[in-house]
């Protein structure tokens, strides 16, 4: 039957695929530190120290997970072979519409685990902080930070991964002119990387009486969260901390508190600040994970300038230096311009329908 013909030709262009990508996930070396650190479990005095076995056994389902995640796909390719092998004995449809459907589902698993091979960086398995800073454009900046913020919850949660405010400053008029959130889940830093930049929208304005069209400009920074037993030396004596009253929206996003910090360190100029923890000691602890993000993220810039032989310089939240515009009038389009993707639908990438250009980002970067 050609359609099963077919269906085993496309099937083999995968084999080859499938073996390289066991070698990109090192299944083989997976497997091996997962007995290393399920015989550690099992030892004298692991639970003795909380943080080491929670961060163990956080890195043994993650590659539990990935070690799963190949296998699956494995056996469903094997499964699909033998299916092919009987439609072609049997000579059934039904065998042949089973293939069709069974085909699609593991390319399109194939895809996703492959997206998951390009996350090789040291930190991309972490946690991510991200802010958001309104640009040019006044109020209509500060709505358009509102409507990312939304946006990267609703990506968030379609993801199963946990949001949390850190810190947040109401727009004037509207909006919101700075948010700091913390997005947690496995390799949360990892996919939200490619979100680092300038966003541009274009729409009719919703404040213009005059229904004119609007170009406002937001800001998207991204650090991973750094583990308390990653060794970064940060002086007492290099720091400024000041307590202050939390402020919000009426207590719209955060607990109103009277124990927000801000921490300045002083060789950097780098300034972080937490308000969303009742108590003060809470919110420092989270300000100095805050600003162990930003000096790391100070120091890897710090060596790529070195390598490059230049001085990097922070783009403006304005014309010109945007990763990605929205424009919703006069036409309807989302474009990377680092990675040329399109999608004409906006609503859906406001709903968090950011994939399309997150994978494309890590496949080029992969690809340079």
């Amino acid at each position: 039957m050609l359609e099963l013909d077919q269906a085993k030709q496309q099937l083999n262009s995968y084999r080859e695929k499938i073996f390289e990508m066991g070698v990109s996930l090192d299944v083989k070396g997976a497997k091996i530190r997962i007995e290393e650190i399920e015989d550690e479990t099992g030892s004298e005095g692991f639970w003795n120290d909380a943080e080491n076995s929670q961060r163990l056994l956080k890195l043994l389902k993650q590659l539990k997970d990935k070690v799963a995640a190949y296998n699956e796909m494995h056996s469903a390719f094997e499964d699909i072979e033998v299916l092919i092998e009987m439609g072609l004995e049997e000579q059934d449809e039904e065998i042949v519409a089973e293939v069709k459907e069974a085909l699609a589902i593991f390319m399109k698993e194939y895809e996703q685990l492959k997206i998951a091979t390009l996350l090789s960086g040291e930190y991309d398995g972490n946690n991510a902080i991200l802010s958001l800073h309104a640009g040019a454009g006044g109020t209509e900046s500060c709505d358009w930070v509102n409507m990312l913020f939304r946006m990267y919850n609703r990506w968030a949660d379609d993801k199963g991964y946990k949001t949390e405010i850190l810190d947040i400053l109401d727009g004037e008029e509207a909006g919101i002119k700075s948010i700091t959130i913390q997005i947690s889940g496995e390799n949360a830093y990892g996919y939200l990387r490619s979100e680092k930049g300038v966003h541009r929208l274009v729409r009719i304005s919703p404040f213009d009486s005059s229904g004119r069209r609007h170009t406002s400009f937001a800001s998207c920074d991204v650090m991973p969260e750094i583990d308390d037993d990653v060794d970064m030396e940060i002086l007492d004596d290099d720091l400024r901390i000041d307590t202050y009253r939390a402020s919000g929206a009426g207590g719209q996003h955060i607990n109103t508190t009277d124990s927000a910090v801000r921490i300045t360190h002083f060789p950097t100029g780098i300034v972080v600040q937490c308000q969303n923890e009742r108590s003060q000691h809470k919110n420092k602890d989270r300000a100095m994970k805050m600003l162990k993000a930003k000096l790391f993220e100070y120091r890897q810039q710090e060596q790529m300038d070195k390598i490059q032989g230049i001085r990097g310089e922070m783009k403006d939240i304005a014309w010109g230096s945007q990763i990605r515009s929205y424009v919703m009038n006069p036409y309807s389009m989302v474009k990377d311009h680092r990675t040329n993707e399109e999608v004409g639908n906006v609503s859906a990438v406001m709903d968090g329908k950011i994939d399309v250009f997150i994978n494309a980002y890590l496949t080029k970067s992969m690809s340079n």
